[in-house]
This record gives structure tokens, sequence and C-alpha cells, in this order.
């Protein structure tokens, strides 16, 4: 043990030199004996231990959305996804359910605990269901199988250091900034429920701002783009999630914890996560589009490296069809002919591909936009208000019947209700990218979206819009190989 002294005269650059078991030893011995009082003597010196983990546990069997206020059962959510993805849950598995919903009612968080616990391991056990319709599609592995199934056009050049171009990243910033922000004041509610109390909205509820947890995975995706290029890595992307981003919802969350587990992509998005096929891979498609403007091929290639990190199969390509409408809204000007391009570039044989063709379906032969809606929610009354399914029906029939105004757009995708702040999120960018900023109406223009704030770590915690555009600007530039302005 002459070493010891030794490590502790220098330090750190000693420690990395070392084994485990010496760390460990130095620890051991270096510690001085105190007498602590009574009253110290408890976990608590760390974290309220109980409480901590009793809010934890509380946010999966009933909370409510920061933004609307919309209730949600992240539990009963789950039981519904498996079942989505043609799996059987046990009855044992609903017994559990059901004696969890009544252990949180009474707040007997002992049972409670107990309960999620076994719940979960029916959940990772549950058996495939043969007679589900969900394996009547194809299950897209890999972004190599998904490129063999479709026909990618040509890309077309976009002169990335043109101020036209910096015009219309910003145009497609500030409208994801302001569709998040019409979206969280109503998310997580019917159509019908919001026209009944609110009347048709066409303007903010009340004051916006842009705290919105959706963006912080379009962020850490630029920041780890910002160093890779196009040669980012879904375990590159994954990283910066654990290191900006200190906690995520269903999918994401899931994922958090995988990798910081050491369990990297793909399984990050597929180890014991009901919820992949959720709407957080679609929501954040649109910072791949930007990055690759004209080039969808590229762009769906950026996501599916993201969208592994936490989804597989239909819910990664949610996230290809919005990175793509993006893509393709840098070079396009009309709204169904880019929506109609997109549509082709997911697989044919796929369940996603079926959602989106049933809405374009809906869209062509129903007269506005509220009946197209109405087949769209009954076909898939079966999925939750966050899936990415009756969510895509959104983008679809707001892009379709929005003709390409921006006020409409906005209009439709937030009185269809759902996930709608990740729909405006995505879809009003792709409205102000093709029409350039002078389409976004100064109305909309709150100076709240002159400052990004988020719950992220780091630089990222508060940005400056102007900022954000910059680095989206300089992130593609390198990328691209282009001289960066000075």
């Amino acid at each position: 043990m002459a070493i010891l002294p030794t490590v502790k005269t220098v330090g750190f650059l000693a420690v990395v030199f070392m084994k485990a078991w010496e760390m460990a030893r130095l620890l051991f011995e270096s510690a001085k004996p105190v007498v602590r009082q009574k009253e110290e003597q408890t976990w608590e010196d760390n974290i309220d231990v109980a409480k901590y983990h009793d809010d934890q546990l509380s946010l999966d069997w009933g909370s409510n959305v920061p933004g609307s206020g919309a209730p949600e059962k992240i539990m009963i959510a789950a039981v519904q996804a498996l079942e989505n993805r043609g799996y059987m849950v046990s009855e044992k598995g609903y017994t559990l359910l059901r004696q969890g919903i009544g252990a949180f009612e009474a707040k007997d968080f002992i049972t409670l605990h107990k309960c999620s616990a076994r719940l979960r391991y029916e959940l990772a056990n549950a058996k495939r269901d043969d007679t589900s319709d969900y394996w009547n599609f194809r299950y897209y592995v890999n972004f190599i199988d998904y490129q063999k199934s479709v026909s990618f056009p040509e890309a077309k050049p976009v002169d990335v250091k043109s101020s036209a171009f910096r015009d219309k990243v910003q145009a497609g910033w500030l409208c994801q900034l302001i569709g998040g922000a019409m979206g969280t004041m109503v998310e997580g509610y019917s159509s019908q429920m919001l026209h009944d109390t609110f009347g048709d909205v066409y303007d903010f509820l009340r004051e916006p701002n842009t705290y919105n947890d959706d963006i912080t995975y379009e962020l850490a995706f630029l920041d780890a783009f910002f160093e890779k290029g196009y040669g980012v890595t879904s375990e590159d992307i994954s990283l910066a999630w654990v290191g900006h981003i200190p906690c995520g919802w269903s999918a994401e969350e899931i994922a958090i914890r995988n990798i910081k587990n050491g369990i990297l992509p793909p399984e990050s998005g597929q180890f014991r996560n009901p919820f992949n096929e959720w709407i957080g891979a679609q929501m954040r498609g649109g910072i791949c589009g930007m990055a690759a403007p004209g080039d969808p091929f590229r762009a769906a290639e950026l996501a599916w490296k993201d969208g592994s990190v936490s989804h597989a199969n239909n819910g990664i390509l949610g996230e290809v069809f919005a990175a793509v409408l993006t893509a393709l809204s840098f070079t396009h000007q009309n709204e169904r002919d880019i929506l109609k391009t997109a549509i082709g570039l997911i697989p044919a044989d796929s369940e996603y591909r079926s959602v989106i063709d049933f809405a374009w379906e809906c869209c062509q032969t129903r007269e506005n936009w509220r009946e197209a809606l109405t087949d769209c929610e009954e076909k898939y009354k079966k999925y939750n208000w966050i899936h990415a399914y009756p969510n895509a029906c959104c983008l679809v029939i707001a892009l379709y019947y929005g003709h390409g105004d921006f006020t409409e757009t906005l209009h439709i995708i937030t009185m269809c209700g759902l996930d709608a702040d990740c729909n405006a999120g995505v879809l009003m960018p792709v409205i102000g990218i093709s029409q350039g900023l002078s389409s976004i109406p100064q109305k909309y223009r709150h100076p709240a979206f002159e400052r990004l704030t988020t719950y992220m770590r780091g630089d990222y915690g508060e940005i400056k819009t102007e900022q954000l555009v910059d680095l989206t600007v300089t992130a593609v530039l390198k990328a691209q190989g282009k001289q960066i302005e000075t």
C-alpha cells in the first residue's frame, strides 16, 4: 500500500491510472471517523428518499400535463401501448393495474410500489398476440431495410451560405416556438372538447412562453450534430441526451434510464419500453430536416439515428416522416406536394404508412377537415392521445386543408387536439420554411419567442432564438464542409 500516500499528494491525475480496487481502498483508508448526532443519522442528509421515490412513482399513476392540465395515467397507457403493438397483457396484469389505481387513490405507497414492480414484470413478459393486425405489417429493424423499401428523389441544392437559408431556418425555429406555445395550452384534449370549451381557437389563450420539453431533444441532437456532422451516431445523440436532459416522459424517460444504465441505442429504445411507437420521435424530426435542407434521404438517415435512441419501427418512421416534410420544405412551396412526396417515402408495407394513407384518403373524400378528423378519430380510437398514429393523421389533415395559409393551418392543427404542441411544433415550420418569414402574421410574433427557456443543463438552459438560428446554420455549414463566414 505504499502507493497510497503518493496518490494523496498528486490527486486526480494519479487516480485515473488506478485500478478500481485501488480507488475504493484509497477512499476507505482516507475516510476520517466522525460522530454524528442522532438527527444526522439519516439518508435525508442527501435526499428525502421516501418522498423522492413516492413522488416519482405517483407520476406514473396520475399526473397532469404542465401546460394544459390534461390528466394522464402512464401505467394505464403502458398497457394500452403494448396491446397496440400486438402483445397480450395477462389477466394478472390487469388485476395489478386495477390494484395499483386503487392504491394510488388511497395513497398507499407500500402497495403501489409492489403493484408497480409486478405490473412491469407482466408487461416485460407479455406474449405476442398473433391475431393482432399489427403483425400483418412489416417490422422495420434498421435504416438499411427501410432505405431499400423506398425510392428517394434526388436532393435539390440549397445554398446554405446564403441569407435566404438563414431566413428559412429562422422561420422554422420561430414557427416551432409559435406552434409549440399554441399547442401547449390545449394538449391532451379531444377536438370536440376544445371546441365546446373555447370555440374555434385562432389566438393564444394566455400569454405564450417557450417552456416545452419537446424541443430539448432537438437541442441535444443539434449539440451532437454540431460536433460530428453527418457522421453523428445514435450513441453520440444518446450521450447528448443524458448529458443535457435531466429527465423525460414515457419513451424518452425509459430511454434515458436505459442509457444511464449502459444500454445504448438501439437497445435503449427497445428494452422494456412499451411507448416506443408513441409521438416522441415524430415530434423531434424537424431538426433533422433542417440539418439536411432539400435532401430527404439524408434527413431520413439522421431521423433514423435520432429515433432509435428511444423508439423502434413505426415510432422511428414517424420521425422520418417529420424530417422529410421539413427537408422538402426548403425546396418546395406547395404543401400538398410536400405532403404527398413525404408519404411516398414511408414504406408501403409498414403500419405507419397505412395510417397516413388513411388520413390522406379521408382528405380526398371529405368536404372539410372536421369530417376527415372524425373518420380518423374513429379509426384510431384505441390509441392513446400521445401515440404517433392519431397525431400523424392530424399532421396530414392540417397540412392538406390549411392550403399553405399560416393562420388556417395553425387553427386546424390546434383544434385537432391530442398532442397539439408536438403536432404544431412539427407542422408550422413546414409552412414557415416553405413560405418564408413574411408568411408569419405579426400577431403571433410575441416577444416571448425571442428567447428559449428549457430545463436542460448547461448553455441550453436559456438561449436567445437568434443564437439558436446561428448555431443551426453554423452546424449545417460545418457538416457540409462550407467555409464559415466570420
